[in-house]
């Protein structure tokens, strides 16, 4: 098949939604597909298959939208007729402006359309300090839905809860429940911590420098633990707060976290080298930097919130805590720094529990997906 993938937010693979979409697109290429990428990353203009539209214009907050590392596109309708002429499908993986008119060019030309859902309505609402208002996530719903999602014949939730929460607003959808799955890369291995972490328990958080990720309160929650001096934090990612964060752990009288971007190969060695995996993230999708942490042999700490699908990884009542809460947090850790056969046995449980994220048969669900809509949408006309 000749397949579109729109994505409103391409470029360095520092968020869940472009490394969804590249692997997406590889994986597609690979299966043989043709696969033509709608996008706004000026460093694929000119490459074969992809197709670039400008950026958002957002006037006097472009800083602001930089520092999230993430810059959406502005649709070019000239460049998306020419992207999706004579597709078989289109594929789109948020509902901003590419995705609006991608959705809105396939309803009207009869060409069968599937969506991602990677953003949570509170990725909107905590811009506009209304992360905790219901009404505010409905109206980011709804207007999710009129934008996007009325219009597919097939929509990729990649976990349960984020379907249930947006059925509960918009009513019943086309679904397929598929996790975008965990990489092969991410296994167990022997990883020997550098000399200057030789003696520290080493505590693991991927996850975007950004409020709703709260790395404060593993911070918060180290500064509190009977092992304070014991502990070194690494946040493996980038964003807006890393200041704000070096500031508030240097305050808490805590060892600087270390705070940067890992490729894959720096993030495997690393996950393998550290002692317990923390994931204290108030708002997530699916958390595929937790199951990472999980196939390669790591007992993970997650917080109970309920606007997270993270909190189902939980096997045992020792790996969750309440949620923003510092005090939980630290008895959790001294816990597992306490009983280090426990933990390892925790690991070997989740080394199982991960094989159902297998990268490879997520991929060839999100195929069988496209492969099923488009047939259906054939037989219909």
């Amino acid at each position: 098949m000749i397949i579109a993938v729109v994505c409103d937010v391409l470029g360095e693979r520092n968020n869940g939604t472009t490394i969804a979409a590249y692997n997406l697109i590889e994986s597609l290429k690979k299966r043989g597909h043709e696969v033509r990428v709608v996008c706004s990353d000026e460093a694929r203009r000119g490459e074969d298959g992809y197709f670039v539209c400008p950026k958002f214009d957002f006037g006097p907050l472009n800083g602001y939208v930089k520092k999230n590392g993430v810059v959406p596109a502005k649709a070019d309708m000239k460049v998306l007729e020419e992207a999706l002429s004579g597709v078989d499908l289109i594929h789109v993986m948020i509902p901003f402006s590419l995705g609006k008119a991608s959705a809105e060019y396939a309803h009207k030309n009869g060409i069968p359309l599937t969506a991602g859902f990677h953003c949570q309505a509170e990725n909107i609402t905590g811009h506009l300090f209304l992360k905790n208002s219901r009404l505010a996530g409905k109206m980011a719903y709804k207007a999710f839905y009129r934008r996007l999602y009325r219009y597919c014949d097939g929509i990729h939730y990649p976990s349960r809860f984020i379907c249930d929460v947006f059925e509960d607003v918009v009513g019943p959808t086309p679904r397929y429940i598929i996790s975008n799955g965990v990489a092969k890369d991410f296994r167990p291995f022997r990883a020997e911590k550098p000399e200057e972490l030789k003696d520290k328990f080493i505590v693991l958080f991927t996850g975007r420098y950004s409020p709703e990720k709260s790395h404060w309160v593993l911070i918060d929650a180290v500064a509190l633990s009977k092992y304070k001096n014991d502990i070194r934090l690494i946040f493996a990612g980038a964003g807006p707060l890393e200041e704000k964060l070096r500031a508030r752990a240097a305050k808490r009288g805590i060892a600087e976290p270390i705070m940067r971007f890992f490729t894959r190969e720096e993030m495997v060695k690393t996950i393998n080298m550290s002692d317990l995996y923390v994931h204290p993230s108030e708002i997530e999708i699916e958390a595929i930097s937790c199951l990472e942490a999980i196939a390669c042999g790591k007992t993970p700490l997650i917080a109970d919130s309920p606007k997270s699908a993270t909190r189902a990884f939980a096997l045992h009542d020792t790996n969750l805590f309440k949620v923003n809460d510092p005090k939980d947090l630290a008895l959790k850790l001294d816990y597992w720094i306490e009983h280090p056969e426990e933990r390892e046995k925790c690991a070997a449980d989740y080394l199982g529990y991960s094989a159902r994220f297998d990268y490879d048969a997520c991929m060839r669900k999100m195929e069988e997906m496209m492969l099923s809509v488009a047939e259906d949408k054939r037989d219909e006309g």
